[in-house]
């Protein structure tokens, strides 16, 4: 099997190689891509060393898969070159999500939706996979009529630079900024792009793929999000309305029960999730069990995960890990 990855010296590209040797493609010939100033580097893969090559080298390999991490125009432009020559490609970017016509899959979700025809298919946003997850079969058991979500997320769903600010304001020093204010000892409401409505595309991206991983067009959604100086992953606080009542012992039973999920949730130990403990693992993590008690048939919910495992690398590396058994 031949494998690329398209973005492999950013923080998700890395993270697919550590995750690809993790589950077992160790041995598959890998074709490692990035933009052109980063032609030539060597990257360390299962023992040995890749030489990163252009996207159109990448292109003209015709690997079976591509990885996708490299930004929505990147995506647009290149991923249709790899279709055209055989390679099923699974795009980590927002540029095929909302695409009627392109799979967006959580693969412990929605992997059904995958047709044997598909070369394109989208990696949902980190923020939307871990609470997809998180709430799948409360939706297949109760329906769900409203989500409220609150998120704080990591700085590393920014990337490299994001990071770099961090860490130098931590240290007292001026920094190189991602972001437009300080993140140490701040946070703001602000991850995406303003629209003209107010929100902005990060929260759009969890009403917009929400509905369509669980296949329900008609879910009411509000989101806020906001950036957080963490480095282990994304937090969100996830109010529910159902149609039906629940019982709370259901409910954790579910959720223990729903692949990739573990639930944390003894307040009397102090027990819940939190991103410093997410760091580096697959899973997502939830607590805070609760009644919402101002409303019939709601509930609160705490999600944790690592965005940039689970909400990146590990679900396009799992997708590929289902292509491969379904399609042989």
């Amino acid at each position: 099997m031949k494998i690329a990855v398209v973005g492999a010296t950013g923080l998700v590209g890395g993270k697919m190689l550590k995750v690809l040797e993790e589950r077992g493609f160790g041995d598959a010939e890998m074709v490692v891509a990035a933009s052109e100033r980063s032609v030539g580097r060597q990257l360390a893969f299962s023992g040995r060393m890749l030489t990163v090559v252009s996207v159109d080298e990448a292109v003209s390999r015709r690997p079976d898969y591509a990885l996708f991490s490299a930004g929505a125009t990147v995506s647009k432009a290149c991923a249709p070159k790899f279709a055209a020559v055989g390679t099923t490609v699974i795009d980590n970017s927002s540029a095929w999500r909302k695409d009627p016509d392109i799979p967006l899959v959580v693969p412990e979700i929605n992997a059904d939706v995958i047709r044997d025809s598909d070369r394109i298919i989208a990696n949902p946003n980190c923020s939307t996979i871990q609470m997809v997850l998180a709430l799948s079969r409360l939706h297949l058991r109760y329906c769900i009529r409203r989500l409220v979500i609150s998120t704080y997320q990591s700085v590393t769903g920014t990337g490299q630079k994001a990071i770099r600010q961090l860490e130098a304001e931590e240290r007292g020093e001026a920094a190189d900024k991602a972001y437009p204010f300080p993140i140490h000892r701040n946070l703001f409401p602000h991850g995406g792009d303003f629209q003209e409505d107010g929100y902005t595309t990060e929260e759009q991206k969890l009403v917009d793929e929400t509905r369509k991983i669980l296949r329900a067009p008609d879910i009411a959604i509000t989101a806020t999000v906001a950036r957080v100086p963490v480095v282990g992953g994304h937090s969100e606080a996830v109010n529910v309305e159902f149609a039906e009542d629940f019982a709370l012992e259901e409910v954790r039973r579910l959720l223990q029960e729903t692949p990739g999920v573990v639930l944390q949730d003894d307040p009397s130990r102090l027990v819940y999730p939190m991103p410093l403990y997410a760091l580096d693992t697959d899973a997502v993590y939830v607590g805070r069990v609760r009644r919402d008690f101002s409303q019939p048939n709601t509930l609160n919910l705490w999600v944790v995960s690592d965005n940039l495992r689970k909400g990146a690398a590990t679900n396009a590396v799992e997708i590929l890990q289902y292509l491969c058994q379904s399609r042989g």
